[in-house]
């Protein structure tokens, strides 16, 4: 049995969903009104004109909770929060909040859900915000959005894993828009506790200097100095691969896998990691089977390109990511069947709790009979040491066994 009882299952991406006082708890009283506020959809609402988006093409009706941010109304409240439903009542996302799992917005019903699915410990990225907080880029009052950013922050670190510091990986998000206040906020958010920052799979999509400008620099530099890894969740670039206009959702949720390739490509391709050689990138819930097949063409690449193109001559770029970069897995037999050509040491375990991903609550379970024709030392490694070398995460305790 690879997966013994002093093996601790260590998640590295699953996510939050917010609560409603989250920010009209930490927003200063003259930002509180404009910020962040989850209200219900009535007819008097929508008879006044007021836009109310779609999501995932459907309607929102009357009696869906909705965030109001700025006078804008924003109806993603729970992205895909359907742990514990059938699979014919999957979707995008609930309509109210009283319609996902307490889990998802209380940290402690949360840590019962974890015992239930023999979890140690979980790294959290935000909903309304998106995965990386862009939701704020686009925001006029910078003012507001800053505090916005800071409240999310204090309330991800302060509140959600302060309820359980043993079970709970900090992860914050930053002012993406000012690359000083970036810096700023992630130096506030280090000396808070925090273990990890999210940061976009890609940048230009959203407007921001890509990574090849050197004005990240700053943020890079204290990300390495404090051993933070950048966390990169899929579709944190705003941009998802559609083969036509037409397809359906099971073709991009196939496809999403193929973000994370760019990311690491385009990383790896970088000045990044030769100006910062102890920065770390985690690629969560990207998958790993392509892994092996992208190194060995990349590689292959540089040694037919690298003297007339711009990049570094000296490193093969398979030697450059397992130097830096982290996969991580949730049932990924194709990937772990090849784990040596990606490296053991750079593969984690996730368990995308509440999403449609997720193997909840039965995560333990599914992870033994993926695991089990393994060796002991491996598997250890997958689903614990690595997220604890990575995060430097050091809180341990004794997790029930799965009911």
């Amino acid at each position: 049995m690879p997966l013994q009882d002093h093996m601790k299952l260590i998640s590295t991406d699953d996510h939050v969903v917010e609560h409603p006082r989250v920010w009209l708890d930490r927003l200063p009283a003259g930002l509180r009104e404009r910020g962040p506020r989850l209200v219900e959809v009535t007819e008097d609402m929508v008879r006044s004109g007021l836009s109310v988006p779609s999501k995932g093409g459907s309607p929102v009706p009357v009696g869906a909770e909705v965030w109001l941010l700025d006078g804008e109304v924003h109806p993603t409240i729970a992205t895909n929060a359907i742990a514990g439903r059938p699979r014919e009542e999957y979707g995008f996302e609930p309509f109210r909040l009283d319609q996902v799992r307490p889990g998802c917005y209380d940290p402690i019903a949360r840590v019962a859900d974890m015992d239930l699915d023999g979890v140690q410990a979980q790294l959290c990225f935000p909903s309304f915000p998106r995965f990386a907080g862009t939701l704020f880029i686009d925001m006029k009052d910078k003012e507001l959005a800053l505090a916005c950013v800071q409240a999310y922050n204090d309330f991800m670190i302060d509140e959600w894993c302060a309820a359980a510091p043993d079970r709970y990986i900090p992860l914050v998000i930053l002012p993406l828009w000012d690359i000083a206040a970036s810096k700023l906020e992630l130096d506030r958010t280090i000396g808070k506790g925090a273990k990890a920052v999210a940061f976009p799979e890609g940048l230009t999509p959203l407007g921001l200097p890509s990574i090849y400008t050197g004005q990240w620099d700053p943020v890079f530099a204290v990300a390495e100095a404090a051993s933070v890894p950048l966390c990169m969740h899929f579709g944190t670039s705003g941009s998802v691969p559609v083969a036509s206009a037409e397809s359906p959702p099971p073709v991009w949720i196939s496809l999403m896998g193929c973000n994370s390739m760019s990311t690491c490509s385009d990383l790896l391709f970088s000045p990044v990691f030769h100006k910062f050689p102890g920065l770390k990138v985690a690629l969560s819930e990207g998958g790993i089977g392509w892994i092996p097949w992208l190194l060995e063409r990349m590689d292959y690449v540089w040694d037919h390109h690298r003297m007339w193109t711009d990049i570094d001559k000296t490193t093969p770029p398979s030697v450059m990511f397992r130097d830096h970069i982290y996969g991580c897995f949730i049932d990924d037999l194709v990937g772990l069947e090849l784990r040596h050509q990606i490296g053991v040491s750079q593969i984690t375990w996730e368990g995308d709790y509440p999403h449609s991903d997720s193997t909840w609550p039965e995560g333990r379970k599914r992870a033994a009979e993926v695991l089990a024709d393994i060796p002991d030392d491996e598997v250890h490694q997958m689903v614990e040491l690595n997220a604890r070398r990575l995060f430097d995460f050091t809180a341990d305790l004794t997790v029930p066994a799965p009911v």
